[in-house]
């Protein structure tokens, strides 16, 4: 799992970034292991970055700034799944993907290293955040491999969920065991095993109820940790019932009860709209 978690801690806000957004052809998604990469450019230098619909902002690993030429700012910290990461915002930084030109962005510059050998089993020089995916309408299809801004004008095809932002990642609607529907966490960087929030496995009893219990190693960003591992009798998403679904306990202080990653949502077609509040899955 990613830097689904990666709030940073800053002294000042963002500054403000402008988009030019086209729809255009569709672009090659890289799928390797349920990591999602697109080749982008930032600063004008091509690189195959990592994408994460629930990162909060992009990262760029340090060795790789220094050889593009870009220089951190500000010291902050980057708080991830594994823990807390040292790291330094970049600003001004321009990238272009997918025919959209982001910037000037500011980008947090750190090691990453250790997140490319345990997650990517090599080096990770970006790490693309949700800045995409606030830049215009995307339809993403894992399974075929494809990309694409599309038009807000036209009809998207699916089942029609509202997005609701969570301690800064977006949220849809979606629910386990036949219990009530709870915000989970929409992390096209999570190429793992459905996350739950400690609060919520607590709360519905799902380390009490006699179920097996396991533990196994994870986390992104901040290093690796032990998690308690499980099996979800039923997940539904978008009124599709998926079973025995493996589930990893999330005790960081951000989680949400819910996380959904590529596993579970490369069983559909994506079309998500960050702007508007909207998403879209389509069974595959």
């Amino acid at each position: 799992m990613l830097s689904r978690r990666a709030l940073l801690s800053l002294g000042a806000s963002t500054p403000l970034w402008s988009v030019a957004a086209r729809a255009g052809e569709p672009q090659t998604l890289f799928v390797v292991d349920n990591r999602l990469f697109l080749d982008i450019t930032i600063n004008g230098h091509a690189v195959r970055a990592l994408l994460d619909s629930a990162a909060e902002a992009s990262f760029v690993d340090a060795d790789f700034a220094r050889r593009i030429g870009l220089a951190g700012g500000d010291d902050v910290v980057a708080r991830g799944s594994g823990g807390d990461a040292d790291a330094a915002m970049a600003a001004g930084v321009r990238i272009s993907a997918l025919g959209l030109s982001l910037g000037p962005l500011s980008v947090a510059v750190l090691d990453l290293s250790d997140v490319g050998r345990r997650l990517v089993h090599g080096p990770l020089s970006v790490i693309m955040g949700r800045e995409l995916f606030d830049a215009a309408r995307l339809s993403i299809d894992i399974n075929r491999g494809r990309i694409e801004v599309v038009p807000s004008s036209v009809r998207q095809s699916g089942e029609a969920l509202a997005l609701r932002p969570e301690r800064g990642i977006e949220t849809f609607a979606a629910s386990i065991e036949g219990h009530a529907p709870v915000q989970a966490a929409i992390d096209l960087g999570n190429g793992g095993p459905v996350l739950i929030g400690a609060d919520y496995a607590r709360e519905m009893g799902l380390l009490t109820d006699g179920r097996a219990v396991s533990s196994a190693t994870g986390g992104g960003i901040g290093g690796a940790k032990l998690r308690q591992t499980l099996t979800l009798r039923s997940l539904n998403v978008a009124n599709r019932v998926f079973h025995n679904v493996p589930a990893t306990i999330d005790t960081a202080d951000s989680a949400t009860k819910l996380n959904i990653g590529v596993p579970v949502l490369r069983r559909f077609r994506i079309v998500t709209d960050f702007n508007a509040g909207k998403l879209w899955l389509r069974p595959v």
